[in-house]
């Protein structure tokens, strides 16, 4: 049942000081639609989340009497939610002229009512694999010492250590506890241009990466040593994950990867092991799965080659086309096939960006779809994407049923899915 809330709008002062007007309602952003936001799109700001304020934009709510949309001098607050859930609808602003562009990350509406912070979102995944509420920091450091101990000389240990301890990194704090899913970051180049990428920003965009590349290709055997160390101490459910935030595309390396994976499988290694891509390189997929990859998860913003094309920027393939033959080259090869669809309201659940979704998730018969949010200063995607969005905002809940209802295979969730051996 939806929860029957109005929250008030919330702004903040130059010191970060929030608080919540008490005359005016939170407002959402769809798109190019300002509106109250549904109340089946509300949740109840959930912990791991942070709420903070935006440099160069004033809050914009409601009238309840009036009916309009009334912007404040203050700056405006928004949210940005823990993992596993997505975004909704975005935070309501007025932008300033001098404004800078914002960090790279999604910018949820949030408000306040009945005791408590709520924001437009989602949960779509119950997997707690990146919740570290009860787990204190001592253990996570004392983990990454461990593996520098024990491996000494593996530069890729000392790369994820480094992750854990100093930038913080959900994929390498789990490494650090012995838990769920090891990253394996191995390519220092990339065949895109993401707008949006956190590892990479020219000097000109204006944005800064919130992650440093891998600077070094490691061995084949580095990698086998942390996948094998992995599966030791992971015994329900291991998950090794090739494609990290702090690297480029996994597929310019395959063939490390193929060695890396064959000398884990020799080694009697089980669990799934996943490549996070781009799906640029088909001819790279099916050596892969002959060396025992189990899954790929193809990042993708839009079915749409155009909008696709002008967020990713590909330099080196084909755009949508090459990510297409990747999936069918996965298929053929007995691969699950997920998606990290990239949602931003107001443009992905829209009819026409549905229909081309559904049409692509048909076709390729895709296992799942990550819901994950596209991290990027809203206005600079709007702009990006306005002359490829046909129609409103549908809601993030129809979305969901109709592309379910049209493919009933399939499953959505956030995470990689361990597949049972």
């Amino acid at each position: 049942m939806a929860t029957k809330v109005q929250p008030r709008l919330l702004f903040a002062d130059e010191k970060g000081q929030i608080y919540d007007h008490p005359g005016l309602l939170m407002l959402c952003r769809r798109g190019e639609e300002l509106a109250l936001p549904r109340p089946q799109d509300l949740t109840p700001l959930p912990p791991g989340s942070d709420v903070f304020l935006l440099p160069g934009r004033h809050a914009v709510g409601m009238d309840p009497d009036s009916g309009e949309a009334v912007a404040l001098s203050e700056n405006a607050v928004s949210a940005f939610v823990c993992p596993a859930y997505t975004i909704t609808g975005i935070t309501a602003y007025d932008t300033a002229d001098d404004a800078p562009h914002l960090p790279l990350v999604a910018y949820g509406a949030v408000g306040y009512a009945n005791g408590q912070f709520w924001v437009c979102a989602k949960k779509v995944d119950e997997d707690r694999r990146q919740i570290f509420t009860n787990v204190p920091q001592e253990r996570i450091d004392q983990g990454a010492h461990a593996w520098l101990r024990k491996y000494p000389d593996n530069r890729l240990v000392a790369h994820l250590a480094k992750c854990a301890l100093t930038y913080c990194c959900p994929a390498a704090k789990n490494l650090a506890l012995g838990r769920f899913e090891a990253p394996l970051p191995t390519s220092q180049v990339c065949n895109a241009r993401c707008v949006g990428c956190i590892s990479y920003q020219p000097e000109d965009s204006g944005f800064v990466s919130p992650q440093n590349r891998i600077d070094f290709r490691p061995k084949p055997q580095e990698v086998a040593e942390i996948m094998a160390e992995h599966y030791r101490r992971e015994k329900k459910r291991p998950v090794y994950s090739f494609g990290q935030g702090c690297e480029g595309e996994p597929l310019t390396e395959a063939k490390l990867i193929e060695k890396a994976v064959t000398l884990f499988r020799k080694g009697g290694g089980k669990g799934t092991v996943n490549v996070n891509t781009n799906a640029s390189l088909p001819e790279a997929i099916g050596p892969l799965a002959a060396a025992g990859v189990s899954s790929i998860r193809v990042s993708m913003n839009s079915a749409d080659p155009n909008l696709y094309a002008a967020y990713y920027r590909p330099n080196g393939y084909d755009g949508l086309e090459s990510v297409r033959n990747s999936i069918r080259e996965a298929k053929a090869a007995g691969l699950f096939v997920s998606l990290n669809y990239l949602f931003f309201p107001g443009v992905s659940d829209t009819e026409g960006e549905l229909d081309k979704l559904q049409a692509f998730v048909n076709e390729l018969k895709v296992d799942f779809i990550q819901l994950r949010n596209l991290n990027l200063d809203p206005e600079l995607y709007l702009d990006l994407s306005a002359s490829h969005v046909s129609g409103p905002s549908m809601g993030f809940d129809n979305f969901r049923k109709r592309l379910r209802k049209q493919n009933p295979w399939l499953k959505f969730g956030y995470f990689n899915p361990y597949l049972d051996d």
